[in-house]
């Protein structure tokens, strides 16, 4: 590194501390304020808003799109009548192209809080309020290192863009997929700011497989039993056999990729999280569904696993015929873990900017759940995850973020544009 570019961490790593802890929280409590609830997608034009106020502030071009009716009745159509808006901000010009990505909702505040979930509550180094962690946390770090790269001069080479997208609490394909897919950004190196932690970089995230298992019997009286075919002991008797033969097949498997728990490191199968069917009482049921969350290793493919699962029901449905039932098997959704190389140029780039920022190499570790960051792995682009706070607050009463963490991220951030974007 030349010594241009240690000059350049420098007076970034300055221009980050020199805002500090103040500049932070007045971005963050703007953000928090603005109840961006989804399900249905409340509050985004509100967010819009600030979002463009902020990023002028800093000196950004920025963009608003709406995404289209058609994408939102494809894929949320109860939903569809809340608008959705993709904010891109963009500072210099050309390649390479240093991409920081966020999504802006937020799921719904839930019970159990002791202090109001959208108004942001200080105590000493830690924040409280809904989105503090996922993920508004993250934007307010990128937006503090954007604005203090634009004061030092940043980009001097390529282009430095942020994007805002909703959605990705539903599964993002009317977020990051609708924009990544559509052209709307197109960058050579992509940083999710989801809460991975500020020593941690989560370089890809398991795959999964949505499905559900339809139990098909026979309606009756209940007190007449011997008229019907009762859907739920069928289901009883198939999902027992699934318990069974998983506990068997996945638990000879393991990823050769780092993850931070080992048991992350095995394929797992999530029965029953969803459980739907009989009517009443004195009925015999007539039908029963219940769901299937299969998670992928990098190493799986999604088709092999639907096969897999298809030869685990009809060995577990074995002998329903005789019942009067039918098994099915009816694949909800599904997508293929995706991994970022530890060699690659983002990798090793944004390594050094968190040992640099932060005085510790961080691990490199696969994610067990799905993130928004695959949609651009999946189109070829160098992506990774990497953001502020503990993610087992996300989702939780009382969610919470420490103020520290989020500053040590922005400052490697900072450190990032500058190794990726000096002239």
């Amino acid at each position: 590194m030349g010594w241009r570019n240690r000059s350049l961490e420098e007076s970034i790593l300055h221009a980050v501390d020199a805002k500090g802890k103040d500049r932070l929280l007045d971005m963050l409590s703007r953000l928090v304020e603005v109840p961006t609830v989804n399900p249905p997608g409340e509050g985004y034009g509100r967010m819009v808003e600030v979002l463009r106020e902020l990023l002028k502030d800093i000196g950004f071009d920025v963009r608003v799109m709406e995404v289209p009716r058609n994408i939102l009745e494809g894929h949320i159509r109860e939903y569809a009548n809340h608008p959705r808006y993709i904010v891109v901000a963009r500072a210099g010009s050309g390649s390479p192209v240093l991409h920081f990505n966020g999504h802006y909702d937020v799921v719904p505040e839930g019970q159990g809080w002791t202090r109001p979930a959208f108004k942001l509550t200080i105590d000493g180094d830690t924040v409280y309020g809904r989105g503090v962690v996922d993920m508004k946390g993250g934007l307010a770090s990128m937006m503090m290192a954007a604005e203090a790269a634009v004061e030092v001069g940043l980009p001097g080479n390529g282009s430095l863009e942020l994007s805002f997208t909703p959605d990705e609490e539903t599964g993002g394909e009317t977020g990051v997929a609708y924009m990544v897919e559509s052209g709307i950004v197109n960058p050579d190196h992509v940083v999710v700011a989801e809460a991975s932690g500020s020593k941690n970089v989560w370089i890809g995230n398991k795959g999964a497989l949505w499905a559900d298992v339809e139990i098909v019997g026979r309606q009756a009286h209940g007190s007449t039993p011997w008229f019907g075919a009762n859907a739920f002991e069928g289901m009883v008797k198939v999902a027992g056999a699934i318990s069974d033969y998983v506990g068997h097949l996945l638990g000879s498997r393991s990823s050769n990729y780092p993850f931070a728990d080992p048991r992350e490191a095995k394929p797992t199968m999530t029965i029953g999280g969803e459980v739907h069917g009989g009517a009443k009482v004195n009925m015999v049921p007539g039908y029963y569904r219940f769901s299937i969350d299969r998670r992928l290793l990098p190493e799986e493919k999604p088709e092999h696993v639907k096969e897999e699962l298809e030869r685990m029901i009809s060995r577990a449905s074995e002998g329903l015929s005789r019942m009067g039932l039918e098994a099915r098997l009816r694949i909800v959704s599904s997508f293929e873990a995706t991994v970022t190389s530890s060699d690659s140029v983002l990798v090793t780039e944004l390594s050094q900017a968190i040992i640099r920022a932060v005085g510790e190499r961080p691990s490199l570790t696969v994610c067990p759940g799905g993130l928004d960051t695959r949609y651009f792995q999946l189109h070829g682009m160098q992506a990774v995850t990497y953001g502020p706070g503990d993610s087992s607050y996300a989702h939780a009463a009382d969610e919470r973020n420490n103020v520290q963490e989020m500053l040590s991220v922005a400052r490697a951030y900072g450190v990032l544009m500058a190794r990726l974007l000096s002239s």
